[in-house]
């Protein structure tokens, strides 16, 4: 067993072409280093801050732990808040993020073998 307690995992910022709007911190929780099955991180968005659209090779699980986000697909937008849990299938085109008036926090759950697509410029 480990416990891993997230206020003691180095706050990056996000530098990635796939992040806008805003500033957005990874803590890494579970990596491919830790686990040979799922990659977990903690994700807070500034407020407007998002991700493109994308896609993952696996499935992805949001746990929203904090603010008021937006989770999106081709189809829908919708709000979400702390507690709310949100699957996204391999290879749905989504993104998620803060809304303009609230920071946004959630953590993720992907495959360790998960690739994603940044689908939008």
């Amino acid at each position: 067993m480990k416990i891993i307690k997230t206020g003691e995992i180095p706050k990056n910022i996000a530098t990635s072409p796939l992040f806008t709007g805003g500033q957005v911190i990874q803590q890494p929780i579970i990596t491919p280093a830790m686990s040979k099955f799922f990659n977990v991180s903690l994700v807070t968005f500034a407020p407007g801050a998002r991700n493109k659209f994308h896609a993952h090779t696996t499935d992805q699980v949001l746990i929203v732990t904090a603010g008021k986000g937006i989770v999106a697909t081709e189809n829908e937008q919708i709000i979400v808040t702390t507690g709310d849990v949100i699957q996204f299938p391999a290879g749905e085109k989504h993104w998620h993020g803060a809304t303009k008036d609230s920071s946004f926090a959630h953590i993720y759950f992907t495959g360790v073998e998960s690739k994603t697509t940044q689908l939008e410029q």
